[in-house]
């Protein structure tokens, strides 16, 4: 890097397309946060989304973004030492990495030291609703290959699955718990569930109360989401999860998500790769970090009634890696 960069940042809105319901609440609008970084002629993009869980607003990310660059940092090694991981660290190191790959005439792979990515197979997430709505959206969705499927924690959970298995006979299903469950109940329906033919469920305890599962029996797969966020959260993790949900909004960026992909599969654990829902711009780094996954979930463009252009391309083959026009 050549000393400090000027940088733009926006607040934006991109409306979904109906309701996307978790079991924590509904939403009709994905609120980002983009960051273009300018130095001459190079433009760097990048885009994150804060997230109520983790205590975070556009304002304060914004807020966030521009105290860093009104510091003078300018480089991505400095964000890395100096700011949190968390969705404003993500959209400054990822518009970092696209000036980085525009400066060198690049790509952001080859950057990376990586090999070229391929379309990696993308699961398409129904949100919570009753049995009926649930069954068909998945009959409208039923010619994906993947489908994640958000539960609730009630005695539906079981109805909503057997629904979405009639709507898409086919498609192998994985269950998002988002922290409801507890470990009684997982003993209780896991071997249910891989009858349905779910292949792993995403944080079924709360992330804070994940110490039941540290050495429990898991014939259905279980996955960190809210309990893993960067390296420093690792340790926590082994012994009691068999997978982590990279998302770059947690890790701060690629440049960590990347390390963490490493760290997580050298410690024992599988990858999947994750994201909030956001346009094109906030997944299409999040494709290098998915190359190889064991499970790869990055439809935020899929599930908005609008997304940038040049977007992300979608098609049998999965989530196809960006153009250098949207990013890197």
């Amino acid at each position: 890097m050549r000393g400090p960069v000027r940088g733009v940042v926006r607040r934006e809105l991109f409306p979904i397309a109906g309701v996307f319901t978790i079991s924590r609440g509904s939403r009709t609008v994905s609120e980002v946060v983009s960051v273009e970084l300018i130095d001459g002629p190079h433009r760097g993009m990048g885009e994150c989304v804060p997230y109520a869980r983790y205590g975070e607003t556009q304002e304060g990310v914004i807020a966030e973004i521009e105290a860093w660059l009104a510091s003078g940092g300018g480089t991505r090694a400095a964000l890395n030492a100096e700011m949190k991981p968390g969705a404003a660290r993500n959209a400054l190191d990822c518009a970092f990495w696209d000036l980085e790959a525009k400066r060198a005439g690049k790509r952001a792979w080859e950057l990376a030291g990586l090999p070229e990515p391929r379309p990696q197979v993308t699961a398409y997430t129904l949100s919570l609703a009753s049995p009926e709505e649930m069954e068909a959206k998945a009959r409208e969705n039923a010619h994906r290959p993947l489908l994640k499927i958000k539960l609730g924690g009630g005695e539906e959970d079981l109805d909503r699955l057997r629904a979405v298995r009639r709507g898409a006979p086919g498609a192998t299903m994985i269950v998002d718990a988002n922290e409801g469950w507890t470990l009684d109940l997982y003993a209780e329906i896991a071997p249910l569930l891989l009858g349905l033919g779910v292949a792993m469920v995403e944080q079924p305890l709360p992330a804070g109360e994940d110490a039941p599962l540290m050495g429990a029996a898991r014939p259905l797969p279980v996955c960190a989401d809210e309990a893993a966020h960067d390296r420093a959260s690792l340790e926590g993790l082994v012994g009691k999860y068999d997978m982590v949900n990279i998302k770059l909004d947690k890790t701060g960026g690629l440049t960590e998500a990347l390390a963490l992909r490493e760290a997580a599969l050298a410690a024992g654990l599988k990858v999947m790769v994750g994201c909030m829902i956001g346009s094109s711009l906030g997944m299409a780094p999040a494709v290098l970090a998915a190359q190889g996954a064991a499970f790869t979930d990055l439809d935020g463009p899929l599930l908005l009634a609008r997304d940038r252009r040049p977007g992300l391309v979608y098609d049998a083959q999965g989530v196809h890696p960006p153009a250098p026009e949207l990013w890197g």
